[in-house]
């Protein structure tokens, strides 16, 4: 094999996996906030692997298309699905035949990482005589992985585990499923493939004895931990993938320098930032696109998604969404922050606060029971406690607009469009449905302004 060829893979992703017992297909299931054909597809990218398609069915494809274009891949339907044989025959015929290597994997193996496919292309390229590099595991029995069986320090062939002899089914080394090809052999032989077995389908493994017969070399490549070669087959072996998945995660950052207090009840989510000396507390989980300052204290019990956190914030008992914070913000417990909110610094939000699509300047307050919604809050100000921005008529939403150093009294609501000054007053249990001036103060159902104390 020449290590000068090209490398492409071909990612089997047909199945809808029957034991899973969903309408969904086995490998958009989510682990860690990905789908599982995320994690092949981002380690094959990762090892260098240019050109990759995905063997997939039509009742799966609209979903399996969009995430393998992400990675620049493309995916190709297997019309009738008769084994992984005949799925990757649908593939290579996706491709035009070339020199180089062939990595073929599953899209329901989460925990493969980019140096087991680069292992196994370097050992398919250390010798022209190679027409496969296999990689291996040594699993526990009993297992329903196929059995590894060699001739000497070579691969002799694969059988599966329902195929087994006793004496195979006592094997413990077992094939993982990731196979490094020289294309070259293995379009030569593809086509040569029986279904004479106990499944009636063409087995990718009978491959193997093939290119022994024609006079290429199989090789065996080991993974030290067989676990990361593990597929998933049904929402048990799902969920203890999870477990080794966000285990991993919570580790490296926690060696970048993230206290973590109980990994066990900490979820995470790939590609988040977490800034060092930041503390995560129990039943906290972090994910989508999220970045975190140095110093920040998150949780317990809070979710945090799709947002930007400034140095040395708190979260406390709450929900962040798509929302982006200064440092020194102080919130919860108990606050509800939905899309598209924006917190200066030192801003601090309140048990059973929620807000959506808000604005709030630099040491703005709203400590309690209040809802904010398309409203811009000017620096300083304070928002009392029971207050609401009515900013929905029915047809139309609205914005409020409240001023700096504003201070709105206790059960105020405020019916958007409006504009409260700054300095303005409301007091306790206004009803404000006009714009108050800067300055003024105003009470009553409907809101009137006071009249000024003599002198003032």
């Amino acid at each position: 094999m020449s290590a000068n060829g090209t490398v492409r893979a071909v990612v089997l992703a047909a199945g809808m996996g029957t034991r899973m017992k969903s309408s969904r297909a086995k490998v958009l299931h989510e682990i860690c906030g990905r789908p599982m054909l995320w994690y092949t597809l981002r380690a094959l990218a990762a090892a260098g692997v240019g050109d990759t398609v995905v063997v997939t069915s039509t009742a799966i494809d609209s979903d399996v298309a969009p995430l393998a274009a992400a990675f620049g891949a493309r995916s190709v339907i297997q019309a009738h699905q008769h084994g992984t044989g005949d799925a990757v025959r649908t593939g290579l015929r996706a491709l035009p035949a070339t020199a180089g290597s062939i990595v073929v994997a599953y899209g329901d193996m989460p925990l493969v990482t980019p140096e087991i496919f680069t292992a196994a292309l370097a050992a398919a390229n250390a010798d022209d005589a190679v027409g496969l590099a296999l990689t291996t595991a040594r699993m526990p029995l009993p297992s329903g992985f196929g059995r590894v069986i060699r001739h000497g320090n070579a691969v002799a062939k694969i059988v599966e585990e329902r195929d087994c002899s006793p004496q195979e089914r006592a094997v413990d080394e077992m094939n993982a499923g990731i196979y490094a090809y020289d294309e070259a052999s293995l379009r030569a032989v593809i086509d040569d493939l029986r279904d004479d077995n106990a499944q009636r389908e063409l087995y990718l493994t009978d491959t193997i004895e093939l290119l022994i017969r024609a006079g290429r070399s199989v090789v065996p490549v080991a993974c030290a931990d067989y676990r990361l070669v593990l597929g998933v087959n049904d929402r048990v072996e799902l969920a203890a993938a999870r477990a080794i998945l966000n285990r991993t995660l919570c580790e490296a950052h926690m060696r970048g320098g993230v206290t973590i207090v109980d990994p066990a009840t900490t979820y995470l989510e790939p590609d988040l930032v977490i800034g060092a000396d930041s503390v995560v507390y129990p039943n906290t989980s972090i994910g989508g696109q999220t970045t975190i300052g140095a110093q920040a204290v998150l949780g317990p019990n809070s979710r945090i998604s799709n947002a930007v956190i400034g140095d040395g914030v708190r979260i406390t008992e709450s929900v962040v969404l798509d929302t982006r914070i200064a440092a020194h913000v102080r919130i919860g417990p108990f606050a509800h922050l939905r899309q598209g909110n924006v917190l200066g610094a030192d801003v601090q939000i309140g048990n059973f606060v929620e807000l959506k699509n808000a604005t709030l300047h630099a040491g703005a307050k709203a400590n309690h029971l209040t809802y904010l919604g398309d409203a811009e809050v000017g620096e300083g100000a304070n928002i009392g406690a029971g207050t609401i921005t009515c900013n929905f008529d029915g047809i139309r939403k609205h914005r409020t607009e409240i001023g700096a150093g504003a201070f709105i009294g206790s059960n105020s609501t405020l019916v958007a469009p409006l504009r409260v000054g700054a300095g303005a007053l409301t007091g306790g249990g206004a009803v404000v449905i006009r714009d108050v001036a800067d300055g003024e103060r105003v009470a009553g159902n409907p809101a009137h302004p006071l009249a000024k104390k003599a002198g003032v």
